[in-house]
């Protein structure tokens, strides 16, 4: 059974993580991308990532450390902790690794190579706690169906792959060679797979601190990266639509696959 559910977690983060490449390909089928439809589809994967991040990881994880714990007090204190742990973990790499913000408006030969892949580092960057979400939460099968978190992040690789790929055009790489780093990009995913296979493996009642862990990854990347990034413009009210419409996609979605 640990053996089924381990590949079964690994295939279904490299599945998603594949869906980065998809999202590449849509580089074919327009010839210009502004920066405001990047941002629209950005945010309603932003809205997915946390209906995903809470119904699919935090809440569940809540309800059995309450219903491990005797005292709410220091249950409460413990699911805190773990959640900022999560958020400490990524935030620290984060800081270590050199990267930058996408300040692209649209296609064109105006955005430095280098900028261009200090941008693709930083989607790397997102990929592996996508993974180790992806990782806990089929290592916490007992608790909650993983399929639903899936599906929310393979949505959500689809804008990131886009954005990959628009950003290497944008600083003059070949079409196709944009494309096919978003597809390498999407590979990084089933690393974190396996570090969050790993950590469930300390026992049931770790569980739901793995998840708590994970969802603190999760709420980092949506937080700090992608909202800022999309909320610099004028159009705050579409960007909140998104975000709201993305989330309510994926609300619908998680109480489908629930049980």
């Amino acid at each position: 059974m640990m053996e089924d559910t381990f590949s079964q977690g690994f295939i279904a983060a490299l599945l998603a993580g594949l869906v980065t490449g998809v999202g590449g390909l849509g580089i074919f089928l327009k010839k210009r991308y502004l920066k405001s439809q990047i941002n629209q589809l950005l945010n309603i994967a932003a809205g997915v990532m946390l209906a995903a991040s809470f119904f699919s990881l935090l809440v569940p994880s809540m309800d059995e450390i309450v219903r491990q714990g005797d005292d709410i007090y220091i249950s409460a204190l413990k699911y805190a902790l773990t959640i900022f742990g999560g958020v400490v973990l990524i935030w620290t790499l984060n800081a270590l690794i050199p990267h930058e913000h996408n300040e692209i408006g649209h296609h064109g030969p105006h955005f430095d190579i280098t900028k261009a892949w200090l941008f693709v580092i930083a989607i790397t960057l997102h990929k592996l706690p996508e993974g180790l979400a992806v990782g806990v939460a089929y290592g916490a099968e007992a608790i909650i169906n993983p399929l639903s978190l899936v599906i929310g992040i393979a949505a959500h690789n689809i804008p990131e792959g886009l954005t990959i790929a628009i950003s290497l055009m944008a600083a003059g790489t070949k079409r196709w060679k944009a494309a096919l780093t978003a597809f390498l990009i999407g590979l990084v995913q089933p690393l974190g797979a396996l570090l969050g296979l790993g950590l469930m493996n300390f026992g049931y009642w770790f569980i739901p601190y793995g998840m708590a862990l994970a969802g603190g990854t999760l709420l980092f990347v949506v937080i700090n990266e992608i909202l800022p990034e999309t909320y610099g413009t004028k159009d705050t009210n579409k960007s909140a639509a998104a975000v709201f419409i993305g989330f309510i996609i994926m609300t619908y979605i998680t109480m489908v696959f629930k049980d």
